[in-house]
């Protein structure tokens, strides 16, 4: 007996052990019983049919699961990775049908509650501070619903592979290999249950992405990527999955999960899988309009075609070419109740192309700025569309965001981020309330300095403004600037030669070049720009019909005082003698060769920017602005003022 027990021992040593890396798991007929198994954070939770539940229709929130136990998936003593497998199966219904928001993605991290995440375009996975932070230790495979230009997405439904960042490493429009080997489309955001795999083989560092809405697993990836993952992952990390909602909300669901480090990972069964919330009632609406039908029957027929009637004039009338102009579509009854009817006591101002009104929307109380175009305004379709197209996918922090629009019948609506202080023309002419200091003037003009030349040269395209000046100069509530109406905008594309047939803009901000060739250009921007820098330094309009003769075109005047060396008597009297005189110089000096009549003796953005961020030097002279005054700036006293000119960028900021 005691040799059976000792040939046991042995025999049980001499097997072989799992190795603490080993992880193996499947939740194959939803998740009900697997709270003990699983972490939350945020939305997340389990539905008591059994449906994992990442996000709800909440706007802005995140949802997080991981499995509780991490997996040693990284050797300490030689660094090598193991292999990995999974297979899940989920479902995205959006709030609104066709629109997503955000995203969900398949994660690997070192924490199961990726402190700090955001919501929104960062699927609830990292924020604004910690993009590309090789620390971050994080890889995920996105589902992204949305386009985001800032991470460089290459549509609005397609799979990325995210390493530390959520600029994907590779990306691929959301598809499947069907049983022929033809690619097929499919939509994410459609609301059907979608099988996902991932496989990672260590040995040949290979991943591979594969969908399908079937149970079978394709034979073709639709993704792969070849990438060493040691450097990302530690020794011990956590499986899970990250969901997040933006402005418009979806429904992210995981229905089944499987993940193995030791086997190809166990496919799903979509028929032993629960059913999506609702999709048990599909019946209901019917039962719902039928019932209906035979109350209003029973009425009469006049009550009815009264009610059709009704609903018939109320109801929004999308044309054909509406599909294809995003961004999202407000109903207009929504921005109706946002503005209380457009009320009078919600009007943020007026101008020659409609009426702007302060809204709340109701559904997520933020608050909007609504431009309605006026009925008698010139500014027809065609500009407005314009204005959507060309200002719905453009991402700058010193652009005026557009969140959205709407048409109905002949009204024109479009829903722009609400901007608390206002416009910057109430703060720096006549009498206002709150004067700015320089060093708020200063940051907005390199604000929308910034911003124009994000326009000009760093879009995909290039948008002319066209009416660049104070009005249209807007300040959130830490007083950044950010440049705002783009109905005047002219969109091209690259390389193109742009025209138009009318001129159009404000007096004092008009390049002497449209009013004879009708043309705009990036120049003509930079013409604008230049009597914007000259209006926040001297506090005073362009053309001021009160000013004395010799002041009243205010680039002529700041010239005299340039040539004869007492620039500083054009500054602001209202800073009270308190601003930098270096800066001062720099931006009056910049104003004047943005003035100039002859557009190729203007700088160009670039050259702007670099100017005011003390990237680069001013030219040592500067051209009179007016076309037949060739007089280059000379005299001790402007020689002085060059001194400054020349010492920027320097170390030392020079003060009164």
């Amino acid at each position: 007996m005691a040799m059976t027990r000792l040939f046991l021992f042995w025999f049980c040593l001499l097997l072989p052990w799992p190795s603490l890396s080993q992880l193996d798991f499947a939740f194959p007929r939803g998740f009900r019983a697997a709270s003990t198994s699983l972490t939350f954070h945020g939305a997340a939770g389990v539905t008591e049919h059994g449906i994992l539940r990442l996000t709800d229709d909440s706007p802005r929130v995140l949802g997080h699961t991981f499995y509780s136990s991490p997996v040693r998936i990284r050797n300490a003593s030689d660094g090598k990775v193991s292999s990995f497998s999974t297979c899940f199966a989920f479902a995205t219904v959006p709030q609104y049908p066709k629109l997503g928001g955000h995203g969900l993605a398949f994660t690997i991290s070192r924490m199961p509650n990726l402190s700090g995440a955001l919501p929104s375009q960062y699927l609830g996975l990292m924020n604004a501070s910690n993009i590309g932070n090789s620390t971050n230790h994080v890889f995920a495979i996105e589902f992204d619903t949305v386009q985001d230009f800032e991470f460089g997405d290459i549509d609005d439904n397609h799979v990325g592979v995210d390493i530390n960042s959520l600029v994907s490493n590779a990306s691929a429009p959301a598809v499947y290999y069907d049983q022929n080997s033809r690619r097929v489309r499919i939509y994410m955001k459609s609301g059907i249950v979608i099988q996902a795999w991932v496989d990672y083989d260590s040995m040949s560092s290979r991943l591979d992405v594969r969908l399908s809405p079937s149970s079978s697993k394709p034979s073709l990836p639709i993704l792969s990527f070849t990438v060493d993952l040691s450097p990302v992952f530690d020794d011990l990390m956590y499986v899970g999955f990250s969901a997040s909602t933006g402005l418009l909300a979806s429904y992210h669901y995981l229905l089944g999960w499987s993940f193995s480090t030791i086997r190809e990972a166990q496919s799903l069964s979509l028929s032993s899988l629960p059913s999506l919330p609702g999709l048990k009632h599909h019946n209901l609406p019917l039962i719902i309009g039928v019932s209906a039908l035979a109350v209003m029957l029973l009425v009469g027929i006049t009550v009815t075609t009264v009610h059709i009637t009704l609903k018939i004039k109320n109801a929004d009338v999308i044309e054909a070419w509406e599909h294809d102009v995003g961004p999202h579509r407000f109903c207009y009854g929504e921005l109706k109740k946002a503005t209380k009817s457009f009320r009078d006591t919600e009007l943020l101002g007026f101008g020659g192309f409609g009426r702007v009104y302060k809204g709340v929307l109701l559904n997520t109380n933020t608050e909007v700025a609504v431009k309605r175009i006026s009925h008698e305004s010139k500014q027809g379709m065609r500009e407005f569309i314009s204005e959507i197209v060309s200002n719905g996918r453009l991402c700058h922090r010193n652009l005026v965001q557009l969140l959205g629009w709407c048409r109905h019948r002949s009204d024109l609506l479009l829903v722009y981020d609400f901007m608390p202080n206002g416009s910057l023309d109430k703060f720096i002419f006549d009498e206002p309330k709150v004067v700015l200091s320089w060093d708020q003037r200063f940051k907005i003009v390199k604000d929308i300095a910034s911003g124009i030349l994000y326009l000009h040269e760093e879009w995909d395209r290039v948008v002319i403004h066209r009416d660049i000046k104070a009005g249209n100069v807007l300040l959130d509530a830490e007083l950044n600037g950010r440049l705002g109406d783009f109905g005047l905008a002219k969109l091209y594309e690259r390389g193109s030669n742009p025209s138009t047939t009318r001129v159009v803009g404000t007096l004092g901000y008009l390049a002497p070049e449209l009013t004879r060739a009708g043309r705009p250009t990036t120049s003509s921007d930079v013409f604008a720009f230049g009597a914007l820098l000259l209006e926040v330094v001297c506090g005073r309009r362009p053309i001021e019909p009160k000013a004395l003769p010799e002041e009243l075109v205010l680039v002529d005047w700041v010239w005299e005082t340039w040539v004869s060396g007492t620039i500083f008597d054009v500054v602001d009297s209202r800073l009270g003698g308190e601003y930098n005189e270096l800066e001062v110089v720099i931006v009056l000096k910049l104003g004047l060769m943005c003035s100039n009549n002859s557009p190729e003796l203007r700088p160009t953005m670039r050259q702007v920017t670099g100017y005011l961020d003390g990237d680069l030097p001013l030219p040592a002279e500067v051209a009179a602005p007016v076309a037949n005054d060739e007089k280059a700036v000379t005299g001790k006293k402007l020689q002085n003022l060059d001194v400054y000119v020349h010492s920027y960028p320097s170390s030392f900021v020079l003060s009164r």
